[in-house]
């Protein structure tokens, strides 16, 4: 079933058209890193990142459309970490979204470096001039250093890091959490921040985006376990059952498949909770965020 509300398609719709055209050319000497750079986004999926920017920019009264050059970059920074990730140095997957990785279809080196190339180019877009028209400049540079932060050593480099130190070894609840609100949560938790913070909201409303935004993100996270758990790989477009393989802990292996079906659903409820102070112009977050817990329930 679908996730999205029509006005949070109209988002996804935006997205879809506004994407390659933040991207660089393909023609040129460096032109295949280009392709894969192209390739790597072109892979589709929910764009559920950028689509909760330009819902956020809307909720707190501003234009979603201004909003788009930084969800594509958010988008670009998500597409680098799945290049990245599915190297046969990290998780060594061949497949994803039911299509050969990037590295399978360019080989590795083209693929590292359109990794790299989509991280940088995230940045010369949210700070080229031209995509800046009718945002407060102050506005620009935090909602930059939130992504920034979030992509980096405190966030998603920090959670892979301890996500690839710990494999074959049992960790513990409190070490799964930091491992996830940084690798899974931390982009999730950007994406809402840089919305309101576009949207020029007050601090209140940038608290609730970031409250909101970090248990959906372990909502998110608990459902990739559950799906790795359960569903094929027809299901997914993506090989299944590579925490087991890799011995990884998951929400499934430290808690078992009703205890982490619970704790999605308190996240969810948790998530609902942060959207309380914004009336019916929220519902469209609410209809998401109940959309996420019933894939696995």
């Amino acid at each position: 079933m679908g996730i999205y509300t029509s006005q949070l398609d109209k988002h996804l719709q935006a997205i879809e058209q506004a994407l390659p055209d933040y991207l660089p050319e393909t023609s040129g000497r460096a032109g295949v890193v280009a392709e894969a750079m192209h390739y790597a986004c072109a892979a589709g999926g929910k764009r559920l990142r950028p689509v909760l920017v330009l819902e956020w920019m809307r909720l707190c009264g501003g234009e979603a459309e201004k909003a788009l050059p930084f969800a594509c970059a958010l988008e670009m920074i998500h597409s680098y970490s799945l290049v990245h990730d599915d190297l046969p140095c990290m998780d060594n997957s061949p497949m994803r979204r039911g299509k050969p990785s990037a590295h399978a279809a360019y080989g590795e080196t083209m693929a590292l470096l359109a990794g790299d190339g989509l991280l940088n180019r995230a940045f010369e877009v949210c700070l080229d001039p031209m995509n800046s028209s009718g945002l407060k400049s102050e506005n620009i540079l935090k909602a930059t250093y939130l992504l920034g932060t979030a992509a980096g050593f405190d966030g998603m480099i920090g959670g892979q890091t301890i996500d690839l130190a710990n494999e074959g070894q049992r960790i513990d609840e409190d070490t799964l959490r930091e491992l996830h609100r940084k690798k899974t949560g931390a982009l999730l938790v950007a994406a809402c921040q840089l919305g309101a913070v576009l949207a020029d909201a007050d601090e209140a409303v940038v608290t609730a985006a970031e409250t909101y935004g970090a248990h959906l993100g372990l909502c998110f996270q608990i459902i990739d376990d559950v799906l790795d758990a359960t569903a094929t790989a027809d299901q997914l477009g993506k090989p299944v059952g590579a925490d087991e393989i890799n011995e990884k802990t998951t929400y499934v292996s430290l808690f078992g498949l009703d205890g982490a079906v619970e704790m999605a659903r308190q996240e969810t409820a948790a998530a609902l909770d942060a959207l309380s102070g914004f009336g019916q112009e929220a519902n469209d977050l609410r209809a998401l965020t109940e959309a996420l817990l019933t894939r696995i329930v």
